[in-house]
């Protein structure tokens, strides 16, 4: 027990200094940027020196780097990442307004990556012969797979001519209301869905696949297997425990891609999600929200290592050592 608090803590002292060193680089290569959001007020004939200026000021441009960095770390630990210069409003507002449904749609295609990632991985290394083989090359055109090829082929064929599903955005013209509106989300996110679980699972069930094949390779397997055990019980008891610590390990770096979002695809369909704020904002220069959105990729990367540490240590008491 004493063990575990000791790295834990040791675990957060690495994630508060990591941190602090993305957020310092982060500061730096966004004032390093060429031009600047208020640069475009040169373009404006009614946007005089005085008038720019005083913008800065408000935000707290015309202060010296240091000071601006040691203002901007000081709100950032109590989430106020400042204002946007594009729409006034505070960044935490704006990415809240965006981050559920982009965490929506990522969670749902991860477990259906997952899902098919670790029962046809399995299953072909099991099999082998010709399922492997027509599994294997379905993961490899899984892997190959353009997402935005895939997106436009599939509105051109099941939005376009067979019109059984929405092109683009996420209600109807007439919004519902109750369990209606959230069936009609769901509608509306079949297709992105679709393309994100398809592009996706192929390389998780190539590795998975791979894996699989060393275990059944252990003496312990041959054992299990000259006892007459079924293939249920060897999944059960020895390839999924085996499994576990790479499943763990996946799922922490697999975190931050949960509010990444995917500005391509978020594009195509029109969807008002993390990954198009973090697009338009790169394209209009808005610099506290790029700030704010990569620091919180950042911090989630970081937590979903110590949460996959973590886990790993209490289902492996070996590591410890």
């Amino acid at each position: 027990m004493k063990q575990t608090l000791l790295l834990f803590f040791r675990k957060l002292l690495y994630l508060a200094a990591m941190l602090w060193l993305i957020s310092l680089i982060t500061f730096g290569a966004i004032h390093m940027a060429p031009n600047s959001f208020f640069a475009a007020g040169g373009l404006n004939p009614n946007m005089t020196p005085e008038a720019i200026a005083h913008l800065k000021a408000v935000y707290g441009l015309d202060k010296p780097l240091w000071i601006q960095y040691l203002d901007w770390f000081k709100a950032m630990l109590h989430l106020d990442f400042g204002v946007s210069f594009a729409s006034g409003n505070r960044v935490i507002d704006e990415i809240g307004a965006r981050i559920g449904i982009t965490l929506g749609i990522n969670l749902v295609s991860m477990v259906f990556v997952f899902w098919l990632a670790f029962r046809y991985g399995i299953r072909s290394a099991l099999k082998g012969g010709a399922y492997e083989s027509t599994m294997k090359q379905l993961s490899l055109l899984s892997y190959a797979m353009p997402s935005f090829y895939l997106a436009l082929l599939l509105i051109l064929v099941f939005g376009l001519k067979l019109g059984w599903f929405p092109m683009a955005g996420l209600e109807g013209l007439e919004p519902k209301q109750g369990p209606a509106r959230w069936l009609d989300i769901a509608w509306h996110l079949v297709l992105p869905v679709t393309v994100v679980v398809f592009t996706g699972f192929g390389s998780l069930m190539l590795y998975i696949r791979s894996l699989t094949r060393e275990i059944l390779k252990s003496d312990y397997l041959f054992y299990a297997k000259a006892r007459g055990l079924s293939e249920k019980i060897i999944v059960r008891r020895y390839i999924y425990p085996n499994l576990m610590p790479f499943i763990v390990t996946i799922l922490g770096l697999s975190l931050p891609g949960l509010l990444g979002g995917s500005v391509i695809l978020e594009q195509i369909f029109s969807i008002d999600g993390m990954g198009l704020l973090f697009y338009q904002s790169a394209l209009a220069r808005d610099y506290p929200v790029i700030m704010g959105i990569l620091v919180v990729g950042a911090f989630l990367t970081l937590l979903g290592n110590m949460i996959a540490d973590l886990v790993l240590l209490a289902i492996d008491p070996h590591r410890r050592r």
